[in-house]
C-alpha cells in the first residue's frame, strides 16, 4: 500500500509568507531541477550566482511557495509580480531551509551527536557508532565515508544539505536507528546544514591549517567550526572538548557561556576544575595496537586497543566522552573500548610484505595531519618509514608546502606523487609540495613520482624488514579525480596489487 501524498502548510512549518499568503507544500528543494508542483523552492545566495535566477524555472514547474533572501527577491522582483506563488523573505534563507527540513521530515534519530575538528571527525564519528553497536544500540555515523552501521546510504558531502541531511535521519529513524553520530564540516556549519537538528552531545577535536580556499582566513575557519557549539547544540547539550588543543580552552569558555555542561579530554593545565576529564595518562605500542592507561573523573583505567597510531587514542577517548555525554555510563562505554577496530581510510593495514614490512594508508591531507599520522606511527615500526604524500587541486594552496614539509620532517623517505589533481596542472602541484620536503630534508630522502600507482609500488618495493609505508592523502576514497573525471583508484586496493607484485603472488 503507498503512502499517501505528503502536504503541509506553510505556518506548519514554522513560515511565514508576503502578505500572509497561504500555502499547502507538497516538497522541499534548493534545485529548480527538482521542483514539483506545490514544491517549496529555496532560492539561496551562492558564491557566484544566486539562486533567485532560477526562480522562473520553479515557477514554470509549479512551485507552490519560494524561500529567498532581500537581494533574492529583488533580483527576481519582475517574475514574481507577476505570480500570486506564496513568497518568504528571510535574513538567513540556508538556515531557514534547515529549519524547515527538520520539521517538513520529522524526528531522527533519538540520540544524535556531532564532532567538529579539523582532523579525526570521521574517525571519531565511526567510533562512536562502534561504542553504540557494542552496547545493544542500533547505531550509525554520517559523514565523509556516507552513512554506516546499521541502516547505510551514500552521501555526497562529509554533510550533506539540510533537506538531504532531515531526509536520511528521519529514514533512519523509520528503519529502527536510535543513535546516530555525524561529521560537522566548517562549510556544512557555515551554511546552516546542521540547524534543526537535534543534537544531545557535540565534540570537538582539534584545530589546524585547512579549507582556507573557503573560509580565507582562520579567525572565519574558527567561527565556522563553532557554530556548532554557539548554535547548533542546545543550552542542555554536552559538549565534549579536547583540551590538550590550543584551541580548547576557547572552546570550552563558549561553552560555558552558553551553560552547557562541558566534558574535557586531557587538559590539566586548564582552570576547569569543575569539569569531568578524561585524561590519557599513559600509552604502550607495539606492532598490533597499543594499551591505553587513562582517568575518568580520578579513576585509572586499562584498556588494549587492537588500533595504530598514538592520535587514535585521543579519538577514542573524544567518543567515549561523546558516548557518555549522550547518556550512556562510563562504566559500559569503557568495557567495550577493547572491540573498536580501524576506521576505513585511517591508519588502515592494508598489506604486509614478506620481509614484515606494513603498508598503512591514511586520509591525511594537511600539514598537522600529515605530522600526526607519521609521527603516531613511529612507536609501531622498528625501522624505517616511508611517506607518500601529494596535495589534492582547486583547493587551499598554501598547505602545499606545508605538507611536504611536514612529511620530510617526520618520514626517513619521502615519495611527491598526485593526489586528486582536478582542474589543475598536477605537476605545479607535486612541485609546491616537493618545496617544501625539499626546504626540510636533505634532497636524497625525496623522489617525485607523478603516477600514485607507480608511487605506491615503489613505497613498497623500497621497504625493508621492519620498515613501513604510509600512503597519506585519500584514505578511504575510491576514486581518483584528474580534470573534472573520477577514475576508479584505491590506495588499499593499490597497496595490495602492489605488494603481491613483488612478492611474485601475481
Amino acid at each position: 500500500m503507498t503512502k499517501p501524498a505528503k502536504t503541509a502548510s506553510l505556518t506548519s512549518l514554522g513560515l511565514r509568507a508576503k502578505g500572509g499568503v497561504e500555502a499547502q507544500i507538497t516538497g522541499i528543494t534548493a534545485d529548480s531541477r527538482a521542483v514539483e508542483p506545490g514544491s517549496l523552492f529555496a532560492a539561496l545566495p551562492g558564491s557566484a550566482v544566486h539562486g533567485a535566477e532560477f526562480i522562473q524555472y520553479a515557477l514554470r514547474m509549479e512551485a507552490g511557495a519560494i524561500l529567498t533572501d532581500a537581494d533574492g527577491a529583488a533580483l527576481a522582483a519582475d517574475v514574481l509580480s507577476k505570480s500570486d506563488v506564496a513568497v518568504i523573505i528571510s535574513q538567513e534563507p540556508r538556515q531557514t531551509l534547515a529549519q524547515t527540513a527538520a520539521l517538513w521530515f520529522g524526528a531522527g534519530p533519538a540520540t544524535v551527536v556531532a564532532i567538529t575538528g579539523t582532523n579525526g571527525k570521521t574517525s571519531i564519528s565511526a567510533f562512536c557508532r562502534q561504542i553504540w553497536t557494542a552496547l545493544g544500540h542500533s547505531a550509525i555515523n554520517l559523514g565523509t565515508t556516507g552513512v554506516e552501521g546499521a541502516w547505510t546510504a551514500p552521501l555526497a558531502h562529509t554533510t550533506p544539505d539540510p533537506v538531504t541531511l532531515h531526509n536520511v535521519l528521519a529514514q533512519a529513524a523509520e528503519a529502527g536507528v536510535t543513535h546516530c553520530a555525524m561529521e560537522a564540516s566548517s562549510h556544512g556549519l557555515d551554511q546552516f546544514r546542521l540547524d534543526g537538528v537535534m543534537l544531545s552531545a557535540a565534540g570537538f577535536a582539534n584545530f589546524t591549517q585547512d579549507h582556507l580556499d573557503y573560509h580565507e582566513t582562520f579567525e572565519a575557519y574558527f567561527a565556522a567550526k563553532m557554530g556548532l557549539f554557539d548554535r547548533v547544540l542546545p543550552d542542555d547539550g554536552v559538549a565534549v572538548i579536547n583540551l590538550a588543543d590550543p584551541k580548547g580552552a576557547e572552546v570550552a569558555a563558549i561553552c560555558a557561556k552558553r551553560g552547557q555542561e562541558v566534558i574535557g579530554i586531557g587538559g590539566e593545565g586548564h582552570d576547569l576544575s569543575a569539569t569531568p576529564r578524561l585524561i590519557l595518562r599513559g600509552q604502550r605500542f607495539d606492532a598490533t595496537g597499543q594499551d591505553l592507561r587513562f582517568e575518568w573523573q580520578g579513576e585509572a583505567h586499562m584498556v588494549r586497543l587492537g588500533v595504530i597510531g598514538g592520535f587514535q587514542a585521543e579519538n577514542i577517548l573524544v567518543a567515549a566522552g561523546l558516548c557518555i555525554g549522550a547518556g550512556d555510563a562510563a562504566e559500559d562505554v569503557f568495557a567495550v573500548l577493547p572491540e573498536l577496530t580501524t576506521v576505513r581510510g585511517r591508519m588502515q593495514h592494508a598489506a604486509t610484505r614478506a620481509n614484515g614490512a606494513a603498508v598503512f594508508v591514511d586520509f591525511a591531507h594537511t600539514p598537522d595531519a600529515i605530522s600526526t599520522a607519521i609521527s603516531a606511527l613511529r612507536p609501531h615500526v622498528m625501522g624505517r618509514i616511508v611517506a607518500i604524500v601529494g596535495a589534492g587541486g582547486d583547493r587551499d594552496t598554501a598547505k602545499r608546502p606545508l605538507m611536504g614539509a611536514a612529511a620530510a620532517e617526520h618520514a626517513d623517505q619521502v615519495i611527491v606523487t598526485d593526489d586528486n589533481p582536478r582542474t589543475e596542472d598536477p605537476a605545479s602541484i607535486r612541485a609546491a609540495v616537493l618545496t617544501g620536503a625539499l626546504d626540510a630534508t636533505d634532497s636524497t630522502k625525496v623522489t617525485e613520482v607523478g603516477d600514485r600507482a607507480e608511487a605506491i609500488l615503489r613505497g613498497v618495493d623500497a621497504l625493508g624488514p621492519g620498515d613501513a609505508l604510509i600512503i597519506c592523502g585519500k584514505g578511504h576514497e575510491t576514486g581518483q579525480i584528474i580534470g573534472k573525471d573520477v577514475y576508479p583508484f584505491d590506495d588499499v586496493e593499490q597497496a595490495s596489487v602492489a605488494v603481491a607484485a613483488l612478492e611474485g603472488v601475481i
